[in-house]
């Protein structure tokens, strides 16, 4: 996303955002920014980096900088370690901001003040943002907001973010020349929030937040809490296919009628083939799955903004420990069900290197979005449209037990791998904030930021791998008088003849072969690779109705199942491994994770086959 400032703006300020993670700071820089974002990783790690311009009354601009969530400076992962680093000045390619705003969530005041008088010891200006002031009205917990600005020498604009309230004031506070804080008197910490929370609060007598106590009493229940996760997570999993399936129709239709408007006027040869089965289709085969993606991602940023992942990884603390890990490792896992790289990504936040070193091993188990296509097309023609008691579907019921297949054999792999090594006690601290209704604002804008960074993808790595796989699939052309289809004298057609000794144990024949190839550099082309491997003339839209009937006409159950067991299993993109190898730092470790995760496909396939076999199904 761009974020390029206008030419009237040679030298802008430079402008930090920062707070503990739950301060509404990522809500108060969409407020601030609005569209005008970019977001990139640091240089090294994969820690993401938003950027964004703001607008100041006097019509002059400010690059706000949001960094990652830290309760301190004494950092203890790689997110904090760049938040401290930036704001001492002492990070490589991040110049030291001429401003810090802190954002201080008015709700839990006592937590976030710690942090604030850390900052004011390193001598840099700081504006101090008092946000979610509605959540503290709510609580009858009153601040002397004058008072406390006047005791700690710095500013303070309540705000409330979610509603715009107090974003204008903070605009016209950014454009005051900055101040640094006068020194701390040489207590510790916590001493010196005590005293300021007894004076300039009513903390000793103000109310509990009782709407949320009685909701965890519910969420955070040992027995009614798993069963409310279990139940979200199962509803979360259907929508991917009951919201978006009005969207996928719509896109679907769109590109069949693309396809037609571009190629009806050109006559038959390589290059209508060129673009209706490799730019058209190569587009399509992935677009047209961006509805489910979106509807994965919105629960995600929903569940989130509402306070309930926090809980979620509290729940299932006790699970992940019977794995080794600490409930921190969910909301990575967690991601991963969306794309095995930002599950990656988010692993930075599990403090233990241990744990998270096994959070990205088995992050690639997780069944990411870019599988979906290949297990609906399955599905769709092998699985009968059996319906137990009016409401559970036997298709559905598949889909669910490949999703729980992948988390019980991720469990299973965490165990193994934390084998053997010293035994540690694993103490989760988690801040668990109020809840709340997610902000609608923050949620399109991350909706949208996924959406840019999926059809950026779309536009460049997959209709470059399907028109890579069109060509090999027509060069060379068939002889005179050829007895078989035209791909099979192809160069992808020799490639899959190659392949087929290893695989044919495991049920596949040499069009699956092919098809798996472009799979390792992008899960989602795998349908658009199908059809053509088959010589499907369609688009994609057109080629997953037609081609699910060619298969079920054409494989056994077995093939199926064989390769529904593989895609559980088997490795993600490079771009994933990619990640892996960036974020571990080691090559070592990512050739494991492939090597094993190939294997563990291999075996899943083997057996299936022939137990399927075995019980009938070829």
């Amino acid at each position: 996303m761009s974020s390029a400032l206008p030419a009237s703006s040679p030298s802008p300020r430079r402008v930090a955002l920062v707070g503990n993670p739950n301060s509404g700071k990522t809500s108060l820089f969409n407020q601030l920014t609005g569209s005008r974002q970019k977001v990139a990783n640091y240089a090294g790690v994969t820690v993401e980096r938003k950027e964004g311009c703001v607008t100041l009354p006097d019509g002059s601009h400010v690059r706000l900088l949001d960094l990652p969530g830290a309760y301190s400076l004494q950092a203890t992962s790689p997110d904090e370690a760049i938040t401290r680093d930036v704001c001492l000045g002492q990070h490589a390619k991040e110049a030291k901001p001429e401003l810090i705003i802190c954002v201080v969530s008015a709700s839990n005041l006592r937590l976030h003040l710690r942090f604030l008088l850390e900052l004011m010891q390193i001598g840099c200006p700081i504006l101090v943002a008092l946000n979610m002031m509605d959540e503290a009205r709510r609580q009858n917990f009153d601040i002397d907001v004058p008072g406390l600005e006047a005791a700690l020498g710095v500013k303070i604009v309540p705000t409330v973010s979610l509603r715009k309230s107090g974003v204008s004031a903070l605009r016209h506070a950014l454009a005051a020349p900055p101040e640094v804080p006068p020194a701390r008197p040489a207590t510790s910490i916590y001493a010196q929030v005590d005293a300021l929370m007894s004076q300039y609060t009513n903390e000793s007598v103000a109310g509990d937040n009782h709407l949320t106590d009685r909701i965890d009493r519910v969420v955070l229940h040992p027995v009614w809490g798993m069963a409310l996760l279990f139940i979200v997570l199962f509803i979360m999993f259907q929508s991917v296919f009951t919201l978006a399936q009005p969207a996928m129709d719509f896109l679907e239709n769109a590109f069949s009628r693309l396809g037609a408007a571009v190629v009806s006027p050109l006559p038959d040869g390589s290059l209508h083939s060129l673009l209706q089965n490799g730019v058209i289709a190569g587009a399509g085969s992935v677009a047209v799955f961006l509805p489910q993606i979106l509807v994965l991602f919105f629960w995600i940023i929903v569940l989130e903004e509402s306070g309930y992942l926090p809980r979620a990884a509290f729940m299932l603390d006790r699970l992940m420990a019977s794995a080794g890990l600490s409930g921190r490792s969910f909301i990575p896992l967690l991601s991963s069900f969306a794309c095995a790289i930002p599950g990656i990504m988010a692993a930075r936040t599990v403090q233990h290197p241990r744990d998270r070193i096994v959070t990205i091993m088995i992050a690639p188990l997780m069944t990411c979005s870019a599988r979906l296509p290949i297990y609906a097309l399955l599905i769709a023609a092998f699985i009968p449209r059996h319906v137990y008691f009016g409401f559970i579907g036997l298709q559905g019921l598949v889909l669910f037990g490949l999703y729980a297949l992948a988390i019980l054999s991720g469990i299973i792999a965490a165990r193994v791998l934390t084998r053997g090594a010293a035994a540690e006690e694993h103490i989760l601290m988690l801040e668990l904030p109020p809840y709340r209704w997610p902000n609608p604002r923050a949620v399109l804008i991350g909706l949208l930021q996924r959406a840019r960074i999926f059809l950026a993808r779309v536009g460049t790595v997959i209709v470059s791998l399907n028109v890579l796989l069109w060509a090999l699939s027509c060069f060379p052309p068939p002889p005179l008088h050829a007895s078989q289809p035209a791909i099979s004298y192809s160069l992808a057609g020799k490639i899959g003849h190659w392949m087929l000794p290893v695989f044919a144990p495991i049920g596949f024949n040499w069009q699956i072969c092919v098809s798996l190839i472009p799979g390792l550099a992008a899960r989602e082309v795998a349908v658009s690779a199908l059809a053509t491997v088959y010589a499907l003339n369609a688009t994609e839209d057109t080629a997953a109705t037609v081609l699910g009937p060619l298969l079920s006409a054409q494989w056994s159950l077995a093939t199926a199942l064989s390769l529904l067991a593989w895609y559980v299993y088997a490795p993600q993109c490079f771009s994933t491994l990619a990640v892996m190898r960036r974020e571990t730092n080691s090559s070592k470790i990512v050739v494991k994770t492939a090597f094993s995760l190939f294997a563990l496909a291999y075996m899943a396939s083997l057996l299936t086959y022939h137990m399927t076999r075995f019980l009938g199904g070829a």
